[in-house]
Protein backbone atom coordinates (compact mmCIF):
# COMPACT_ATOMS: atom_id res chain seq x y z
CA UNK A 1 0.00 0.00 0.00
CA UNK A 2 1.15 3.63 -0.85
CA UNK A 3 3.10 5.28 2.75
CA UNK A 4 0.53 8.46 2.00
CA UNK A 5 -2.59 6.40 2.50
CA UNK A 6 -3.43 8.29 5.78
CA UNK A 7 -4.15 11.36 3.47
CA UNK A 8 -6.73 9.47 1.37
CA UNK A 9 -10.10 10.45 1.37
CA UNK A 10 -11.24 6.64 1.85
CA UNK A 11 -10.06 6.34 5.37
CA UNK A 12 -12.82 9.62 5.98
CA UNK A 13 -14.96 8.10 8.78
CA UNK A 14 -18.27 10.19 7.59
CA UNK A 15 -16.95 8.35 3.51
CA UNK A 16 -16.59 5.06 5.08
CA UNK A 17 -20.08 5.32 6.48
CA UNK A 18 -21.82 6.56 3.61
CA UNK A 19 -20.40 4.09 1.64
CA UNK A 20 -21.21 1.36 3.33
CA UNK A 21 -24.83 2.32 4.50
CA UNK A 22 -25.07 2.74 0.41
CA UNK A 23 -23.81 -0.52 0.41
CA UNK A 24 -26.36 -2.46 2.66
CA UNK A 25 -28.90 -0.26 1.05
CA UNK A 26 -28.93 -1.58 -2.25
CA UNK A 27 -28.30 -5.40 -0.93
CA UNK A 28 -31.40 -5.26 0.98
CA UNK A 29 -32.86 -3.56 -1.79
CA UNK A 30 -32.50 -6.74 -4.17
CA UNK A 31 -33.02 -8.83 -1.09
CA UNK A 32 -29.32 -9.89 -0.61
CA UNK A 33 -27.91 -10.14 3.15
CA UNK A 34 -24.54 -9.40 3.87
CA UNK A 35 -22.21 -12.18 5.92
CA UNK A 36 -19.59 -10.54 8.17
CA UNK A 37 -17.98 -7.21 8.14
CA UNK A 38 -17.27 -5.51 4.61
CA UNK A 39 -13.31 -6.09 3.57
CA UNK A 40 -11.38 -3.12 2.20
CA UNK A 41 -8.75 -4.91 0.55
CA UNK A 42 -7.45 -1.94 -1.90
CA UNK A 43 -7.25 1.72 -1.59
CA UNK A 44 -5.41 4.07 -3.62
CA UNK A 45 -5.12 7.87 -4.59
CA UNK A 46 -7.64 7.12 -7.66
CA UNK A 47 -9.83 4.26 -6.51
CA UNK A 48 -10.90 2.07 -3.40
CA UNK A 49 -12.51 -1.02 -3.75
CA UNK A 50 -14.44 -3.55 -0.93
CA UNK A 51 -15.43 -7.04 -0.83
CA UNK A 52 -18.33 -7.59 0.17
CA UNK A 53 -19.52 -11.64 1.38
CA UNK A 54 -23.33 -12.30 1.01
CA UNK A 55 -26.02 -15.27 0.92
CA UNK A 56 -26.04 -14.92 -3.27
CA UNK A 57 -22.17 -14.95 -3.28
CA UNK A 58 -19.55 -12.31 -2.72
CA UNK A 59 -20.26 -8.43 -4.21
CA UNK A 60 -17.10 -5.54 -4.98
CA UNK A 61 -17.77 -2.19 -4.42
CA UNK A 62 -15.82 0.27 -6.55
CA UNK A 63 -15.54 3.99 -5.46
CA UNK A 64 -13.46 6.27 -7.98
CA UNK A 65 -12.37 9.73 -7.59
CA UNK A 66 -13.51 12.52 -8.60
CA UNK A 67 -11.45 12.94 -11.65
CA UNK A 68 -12.37 9.71 -12.76
CA UNK A 69 -15.76 9.75 -11.93
CA UNK A 70 -16.79 9.24 -15.40
CA UNK A 71 -15.83 5.36 -14.94
CA UNK A 72 -19.17 4.77 -13.43
CA UNK A 73 -20.95 5.94 -16.25
CA UNK A 74 -18.78 4.80 -18.77
CA UNK A 75 -18.50 1.29 -17.07
CA UNK A 76 -22.39 1.30 -16.84
CA UNK A 77 -22.67 2.27 -20.78
CA UNK A 78 -20.30 -0.66 -21.94
CA UNK A 79 -22.33 -3.08 -19.79
CA UNK A 80 -25.43 -1.96 -21.83
CA UNK A 81 -24.03 -2.45 -25.23
CA UNK A 82 -21.72 -5.63 -24.27
CA UNK A 83 -23.11 -7.18 -21.26
CA UNK A 84 -21.19 -10.46 -22.38
CA UNK A 85 -17.60 -9.19 -20.92
CA UNK A 86 -18.99 -6.30 -18.79
CA UNK A 87 -18.84 -6.09 -15.15
CA UNK A 88 -22.64 -7.42 -13.64
CA UNK A 89 -23.78 -4.11 -12.25
CA UNK A 90 -26.01 -4.48 -8.92
CA UNK A 91 -26.38 -0.74 -8.60
CA UNK A 92 -24.78 2.56 -9.85
CA UNK A 93 -24.01 5.99 -8.46
CA UNK A 94 -22.77 8.23 -11.45
CA UNK A 95 -22.96 11.25 -9.06
CA UNK A 96 -20.45 9.78 -6.85
CA UNK A 97 -18.53 7.51 -8.56
CA UNK A 98 -20.22 4.25 -7.02
CA UNK A 99 -20.92 0.43 -8.15
CA UNK A 100 -21.88 -2.58 -6.68
CA UNK A 101 -21.06 -5.19 -9.03
CA UNK A 102 -20.87 -9.20 -8.88
CA UNK A 103 -17.76 -11.30 -8.35
CA UNK A 104 -16.31 -11.70 -12.04
CA UNK A 105 -14.46 -15.05 -11.23
CA UNK A 106 -10.33 -15.04 -10.88
CA UNK A 107 -7.75 -12.58 -12.06
CA UNK A 108 -6.46 -13.96 -15.30
CA UNK A 109 -2.94 -13.39 -13.83
CA UNK A 110 -4.39 -16.51 -11.74
CA UNK A 111 -3.70 -18.80 -14.98
CA UNK A 112 -0.32 -16.82 -15.97
CA UNK A 113 1.59 -15.96 -13.72
CA UNK A 114 2.66 -19.19 -11.49
CA UNK A 115 3.28 -21.42 -14.77
CA UNK A 116 4.86 -18.32 -16.87
CA UNK A 117 2.40 -19.73 -19.85
CA UNK A 118 0.49 -16.68 -21.89
CA UNK A 119 -1.32 -18.94 -23.85
CA UNK A 120 -4.54 -18.25 -22.13
CA UNK A 121 -4.39 -14.49 -23.57
CA UNK A 122 -5.72 -16.13 -26.27
CA UNK A 123 -9.30 -15.57 -26.48
CA UNK A 124 -8.97 -12.77 -24.19
CA UNK A 125 -7.08 -11.03 -26.84
CA UNK A 126 -9.79 -11.62 -29.95
CA UNK A 127 -12.57 -10.78 -27.98
CA UNK A 128 -10.87 -7.40 -26.79
CA UNK A 129 -10.04 -6.45 -30.78
CA UNK A 130 -13.96 -7.80 -31.43
CA UNK A 131 -14.92 -5.25 -28.18
CA UNK A 132 -12.87 -2.32 -29.41
CA UNK A 133 -14.55 -2.59 -33.13
CA UNK A 134 -17.78 -2.52 -32.11
CA UNK A 135 -16.85 0.51 -29.97
CA UNK A 136 -15.80 2.46 -32.67
CA UNK A 137 -19.03 3.30 -33.30
CA UNK A 138 -19.82 4.37 -29.93
CA UNK A 139 -16.80 7.21 -29.63
CA UNK A 140 -18.92 9.91 -29.67
CA UNK A 141 -20.91 9.08 -26.91
CA UNK A 142 -18.20 7.55 -25.19
CA UNK A 143 -16.45 11.44 -25.47
CA UNK A 144 -19.51 12.85 -24.20
CA UNK A 145 -18.93 11.28 -20.56
CA UNK A 146 -15.84 13.10 -19.99
CA UNK A 147 -13.30 10.66 -21.07
CA UNK A 148 -10.08 12.43 -21.73
CA UNK A 149 -9.72 12.93 -25.52
CA UNK A 150 -6.71 11.46 -26.91
CA UNK A 151 -7.47 10.86 -30.83
CA UNK A 152 -4.57 11.22 -33.07
CA UNK A 153 -6.14 14.80 -34.58
CA UNK A 154 -5.21 16.37 -30.87
CA UNK A 155 -2.17 14.45 -30.24
CA UNK A 156 0.47 16.76 -31.19
CA UNK A 157 -1.10 19.90 -29.56
CA UNK A 158 -1.39 17.69 -26.47
CA UNK A 159 2.26 16.71 -26.43
CA UNK A 160 3.38 19.96 -27.17
CA UNK A 161 1.33 21.42 -24.43
CA UNK A 162 2.83 18.91 -22.56
CA UNK A 163 6.39 20.22 -22.60
CA UNK A 164 5.69 23.50 -21.20
CA UNK A 165 4.97 22.06 -17.98
CA UNK A 166 8.69 21.64 -17.00
CA UNK A 167 7.81 20.85 -13.49
CA UNK A 168 6.35 17.68 -14.52
CA UNK A 169 9.08 16.55 -16.57
CA UNK A 170 11.40 16.77 -13.19
CA UNK A 171 14.31 18.24 -15.62
CA UNK A 172 17.77 17.75 -13.99
CA UNK A 173 16.35 16.35 -10.93
CA UNK A 174 16.60 12.56 -9.34
CA UNK A 175 14.58 10.23 -12.22
CA UNK A 176 13.46 13.07 -14.24
CA UNK A 177 14.71 14.00 -17.44
CA UNK A 178 17.72 15.66 -18.09
CA UNK A 179 18.09 18.72 -20.11
CA UNK A 180 19.55 16.87 -22.77
CA UNK A 181 16.44 14.44 -23.13
CA UNK A 182 14.39 17.47 -22.69
CA UNK A 183 16.04 19.09 -25.67
CA UNK A 184 15.77 15.68 -27.75
CA UNK A 185 11.99 15.51 -27.25
CA UNK A 186 11.41 19.08 -27.83
CA UNK A 187 13.37 18.21 -30.99
CA UNK A 188 11.28 15.42 -31.99
CA UNK A 189 7.83 17.57 -31.52
CA UNK A 190 7.90 17.43 -35.77
CA UNK A 191 8.60 13.71 -35.85
CA UNK A 192 5.90 13.13 -33.47
CA UNK A 193 3.67 15.00 -35.99
CA UNK A 194 4.88 12.86 -38.71
CA UNK A 195 4.44 9.86 -37.03
CA UNK A 196 0.75 10.94 -36.03
CA UNK A 197 0.34 11.73 -39.84
CA UNK A 198 1.36 8.59 -41.21
CA UNK A 199 -0.74 6.44 -38.46
CA UNK A 200 -3.94 8.15 -39.26
CA UNK A 201 -3.42 7.36 -43.16
CA UNK A 202 -4.09 3.87 -42.12
CA UNK A 203 -7.84 4.71 -41.64
CA UNK A 204 -8.09 2.60 -38.28
CA UNK A 205 -11.11 4.11 -36.31
CA UNK A 206 -10.70 5.86 -33.17
CA UNK A 207 -12.21 3.33 -30.59
CA UNK A 208 -12.04 3.15 -26.03
CA UNK A 209 -8.09 2.12 -24.86
CA UNK A 210 -8.60 0.28 -21.82
CA UNK A 211 -5.43 2.37 -20.76
CA UNK A 212 -4.35 -0.10 -17.92
CA UNK A 213 -5.00 -3.48 -19.86
CA UNK A 214 -2.65 -6.24 -18.27
CA UNK A 215 -3.57 -9.62 -16.73
CA UNK A 216 -4.92 -8.20 -13.65
CA UNK A 217 -8.09 -6.34 -15.07
CA UNK A 218 -9.25 -9.34 -16.94
CA UNK A 219 -11.60 -11.50 -14.50
CA UNK A 220 -12.26 -15.16 -15.99
CA UNK A 221 -15.66 -17.17 -14.88
CA UNK A 222 -16.81 -20.40 -16.27
CA UNK A 223 -15.74 -19.65 -19.75
CA UNK A 224 -16.67 -15.86 -19.49
CA UNK A 225 -14.42 -13.07 -20.11
CA UNK A 226 -14.57 -10.05 -18.13
CA UNK A 227 -13.12 -6.52 -18.34
CA UNK A 228 -13.14 -4.30 -15.84
CA UNK A 229 -11.49 -1.33 -14.08
CA UNK A 230 -11.78 1.68 -16.92
CA UNK A 231 -10.77 4.07 -14.49
CA UNK A 232 -7.53 4.95 -16.81
CA UNK A 233 -9.92 4.22 -20.38
CA UNK A 234 -9.37 7.05 -23.12
CA UNK A 235 -10.25 7.49 -26.83
CA UNK A 236 -7.30 7.10 -29.19
CA UNK A 237 -5.69 4.79 -31.47
CA UNK A 238 -7.01 1.32 -30.40
CA UNK A 239 -3.68 -0.23 -30.92
CA UNK A 240 -2.19 1.85 -27.97
CA UNK A 241 -3.50 -0.71 -25.71
CA UNK A 242 -1.24 -3.44 -26.98
CA UNK A 243 1.39 -0.88 -24.59
CA UNK A 244 0.39 -2.28 -21.79
CA UNK A 245 -0.93 -5.79 -22.93
CA UNK A 246 3.30 -6.45 -23.76
CA UNK A 247 4.62 -5.28 -20.70
CA UNK A 248 2.20 -7.28 -19.06
CA UNK A 249 3.36 -10.72 -20.45
CA UNK A 250 7.49 -9.14 -20.14
CA UNK A 251 6.43 -9.03 -16.07
CA UNK A 252 4.94 -12.38 -16.60
CA UNK A 253 7.79 -14.12 -18.81
CA UNK A 254 10.07 -11.79 -16.13
CA UNK A 255 12.11 -10.46 -19.67
CA UNK A 256 14.24 -7.78 -19.64
CA UNK A 257 13.21 -4.46 -20.92
CA UNK A 258 13.07 -3.67 -24.51
CA UNK A 259 13.99 -7.82 -25.04
CA UNK A 260 12.62 -8.78 -28.07
CA UNK A 261 9.10 -10.80 -28.37
CA UNK A 262 8.80 -14.26 -27.98
CA UNK A 263 7.02 -16.28 -30.20
CA UNK A 264 3.80 -16.62 -28.30
CA UNK A 265 3.71 -13.22 -27.95
CA UNK A 266 4.14 -12.55 -31.66
CA UNK A 267 1.27 -14.98 -31.84
CA UNK A 268 -0.75 -12.60 -29.77
CA UNK A 269 0.07 -9.84 -31.62
CA UNK A 270 -0.89 -11.59 -34.98
CA UNK A 271 -4.41 -12.70 -33.20
CA UNK A 272 -4.90 -9.04 -32.45
CA UNK A 273 -4.36 -7.80 -35.96
CA UNK A 274 -6.43 -10.57 -37.46
CA UNK A 275 -9.46 -8.87 -36.26
CA UNK A 276 -8.78 -6.10 -37.48
CA UNK A 277 -7.87 -7.31 -41.24
CA UNK A 278 -11.15 -5.55 -42.46
CA UNK A 279 -9.47 -2.05 -42.71
CA UNK A 280 -6.21 -3.38 -44.18
CA UNK A 281 -4.23 -6.05 -44.86
CA UNK A 282 -1.61 -7.76 -42.43
CA UNK A 283 1.27 -6.39 -43.38
CA UNK A 284 -0.13 -2.88 -43.37
CA UNK A 285 -1.71 -3.85 -39.64
CA UNK A 286 2.07 -4.74 -38.82
CA UNK A 287 3.75 -1.53 -39.80
CA UNK A 288 0.49 0.53 -38.11
CA UNK A 289 0.86 -1.26 -35.05
CA UNK A 290 5.27 -0.47 -35.00
CA UNK A 291 4.23 3.15 -35.85
CA UNK A 292 1.39 3.23 -32.44
CA UNK A 293 3.79 2.16 -30.15
CA UNK A 294 6.09 5.60 -29.77
CA UNK A 295 2.51 7.27 -29.72
CA UNK A 296 1.62 5.05 -27.47
CA UNK A 297 3.82 6.11 -24.97
CA UNK A 298 3.00 9.52 -25.42
CA UNK A 299 -0.24 8.36 -24.56
CA UNK A 300 0.18 6.67 -21.76
CA UNK A 301 2.43 9.92 -20.40
CA UNK A 302 -0.50 12.21 -21.20
CA UNK A 303 -3.07 10.03 -18.60
CA UNK A 304 -0.32 9.96 -16.01
CA UNK A 305 0.32 13.36 -16.19
CA UNK A 306 -3.30 14.19 -16.09
CA UNK A 307 -3.60 12.73 -13.05
CA UNK A 308 -0.46 13.38 -11.27
CA UNK A 309 -0.85 17.06 -11.54
CA UNK A 310 -4.15 17.06 -9.56
CA UNK A 311 -2.22 14.98 -7.02
CA UNK A 312 -0.93 16.62 -4.15
CA UNK A 313 2.06 16.13 -1.79
CA UNK A 314 3.98 13.47 -0.72
CA UNK A 315 1.19 11.60 -3.56
CA UNK A 316 1.77 13.34 -6.23
CA UNK A 317 6.06 12.70 -4.77
CA UNK A 318 5.15 8.89 -4.89
CA UNK A 319 4.12 8.79 -8.71
CA UNK A 320 5.65 12.16 -10.36
CA UNK A 321 8.85 9.89 -11.98
CA UNK A 322 6.60 8.16 -13.85
CA UNK A 323 6.07 10.82 -16.59
CA UNK A 324 9.25 11.73 -17.49
CA UNK A 325 10.00 7.77 -17.88
CA UNK A 326 7.53 7.28 -20.34
CA UNK A 327 8.88 10.55 -21.81
CA UNK A 328 12.35 8.47 -22.06
CA UNK A 329 10.49 4.93 -23.15
CA UNK A 330 9.14 7.23 -26.46
CA UNK A 331 12.62 8.07 -27.40
CA UNK A 332 13.64 4.62 -27.30
CA UNK A 333 10.52 3.42 -29.60
CA UNK A 334 11.17 6.82 -32.07
CA UNK A 335 14.62 5.67 -32.14
CA UNK A 336 14.03 1.78 -33.14
CA UNK A 337 11.88 3.22 -35.93
CA UNK A 338 14.52 5.19 -37.05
Amino acid sequence: MPSSQPQLRWHDPIWQKDAQAWIHSEAKRQSIDIIGEIEQPHMYPWSTVMRILTNDGTLFFKATATETIYETALTQKLAGWFPDCMPELMAVDTARGWMLMRDGGEQLRASIRPTQDITPWEPVITRYAELQIGLAEHVSEILALGIPDHRLTVLPALYAQLLTDEESLMIDQEKGLTSSEFHQIQDLTPRFQQLVTDLTAFGIPDSLNHGDFHDGNVLLKNGRITFFDWGDADVTHPFVSLRTFFVSMEIALKLDDWAPPTPEMTALLNRYLEQWERFASKERLLTAYNLSRPIASIVKALAWHQGITRMEGPVRAEYAWIVPEILREFMVYEKMLS
